[in-house]
């Protein structure tokens, strides 16, 4: 649960406001968060998800869906030391957007945001086999998902691997799945589902605004992609206000990311990815 931290004391602002100005406090308050989540969008998830609406319109208005490929995991550089560099790069920096919405949550609130988020390893055992339920149960409907856009040709198709074969391309895909399990989970679910409840946004409200920015920075690859990521985020987002654990979360997000990245080689022309 969250702790008890009343709205005006959120980010000191009850002195800022004086003592006998409870509703200015209150309204300084939701205008600080409202530009929080605003900023950290756009910095993040919220940009990718423009950028996402905007490239399926290209896409859309060239050719049909279906007859198109998108690429994830693209190699940086023809040369193998400095697309290594960019790949350890990239990775880096994306995940800066995880560190400043758990700085965020500590200077408001002063609390440890790992507690408050569940993003720790206090269960990890509980935790670890919640994940791998959660990645059973949406690894099955992400794949009928796919195989659905892909015959109805709403969905591009999927190369989850576009590396060029070095030592380190395992170890650098499994990164990535990291990189996104952690930047998605903690901001667009922990971080996000907090904010919006401070601003007293009812539990549905959030389930749906978050799953629907979760859809929208998967609408490159087609709508198939945007309805299976939709659905995982009611999923994921209604497990998180009733456990308040991220980690399962993070836990499930990886291992669909790192099958899908890893095991493409071997998997990919048996369940029609790429294809």
């Amino acid at each position: 649960m969250h702790p008890r931290v009343s709205s005006e004391d959120v980010w000191g602002l009850s002195s800022l406001a004086g003592p006998s100005s409870e509703g200015s406090s209150r309204a300084l308050l939701r205008r600080v968060l409202i530009w929080e989540i605003l900023i950290v969008l756009a910095l993040s998830l919220g940009k990718s998800g423009v950028y996402a609406v905007v490239n399926l319109l290209d896409k859309a208005t060239r050719a049909p869906l279906g007859s198109q490929t998108t690429s994830l995991n693209n190699s940086l550089n023809s040369r193998e030391i400095f697309d290594l560099t960019y790949q350890i790069l990239d990775i880096f920096f994306t995940l800066v957007p995880v560190v400043l919405v758990l700085f965020l949550l500590f200077m408001s609130l002063r609390v440890s945001p790992f507690r408050l988020l569940g993003f720790d390893f206090a269960h990890w055992k509980l935790d670890l086999l919640w994940g791998f339920l959660l990645f059973l149960t949406m690894g099955l409907g992400t794949l009928g998902v796919y195989a659905a856009g892909r015959a109805l040709g709403v969905t591009t198709a999927i190369v989850p691997s576009a590396l060029d074969e070095y030592w380190w391309t395992v170890p650098v895909l499994l990164l990535s799945a990291g990189r996104h399990a952690v930047l998605e989970e903690v901001v667009i679910v922990g971080w996000f589902f907090d904010r919006l409840r401070r601003l007293a946004w009812g539990p549905v409200a959030v389930i749906l605004v978050s799953a629907l920015v979760r859809g929208s920075y998967h609408l490159y690859q087609g709508i198939g992609p945007f309805v299976g990521n939709f659905a995982m985020g009611l999923v994921f987002g209604a497990f998180y206000l009733k456990y308040r654990r991220v980690m399962p979360l993070v836990y499930a997000h990886f291992l669909l990311d790192a099958v899908g990245f890893v095991g493409f080689a071997l998997l990919g022309p048996a369940i029609g990815f790429g294809t």
